[in-house]
């Protein structure tokens, strides 16, 4: 059974001088601003690709945990950093990358063992496949 979680925007004005907010279903984001300075000029504050990279870490930490106990370890901490680059692609900002950078406390665990999960993890965590995914659309005006 497919699990369905929700999540929306509003967006007022232009881009340069417009700002909007996000927020998840659940409310564990609720309202968070953005604007194009968050988004493209380094300003202080939330912007899409931070929300898709704390998306990532969590989910990534969750499917290394998950791959290691089907290994045979259980893991005592898992710490992901998540770096996501965007940059213009023929004059389009499109996310280029993401580097996940984890460390990992695994009794036992051997340092092949541990990459193997880790590789695994990195190709099976559901934020992964969803990088490769089909987006389909639905638009309407009002």
């Amino acid at each position: 059974m497919a699990q369905i979680s929700n999540a929306s925007a509003r967006w007022e004005g232009e881009l340069k001088s417009g700002a909007g907010t996000v927020s998840t279903g659940s409310g564990a984001v609720n309202g968070v601003p953005y604007d194009f300075g968050k988004r493209f000029e380094g300003a202080e504050g939330a912007n899409p690709e931070e929300l898709i990279g704390a998306a990532h870490a969590g989910c990534y930490a969750m499917a290394l945990s998950g791959d290691l106990g089907k290994a045979g370890f259980k893991p005592e901490r898992i710490d992901v950093q998540a770096q996501v680059t965007l940059d213009f692609v023929e004059g389009k900002p499109t996310v280029t990358a993401v580097h996940l950078d984890v460390a990992a406390r695994v009794p036992d665990a051997s340092e092949a063992a541990f990459k193997e999960a880790a590789e695994g993890a990195k190709a099976g965590c559901p934020i992964s496949r969803l990088l490769k995914a089909e987006i389909t659309l639905a638009a309407r005006l009002e």
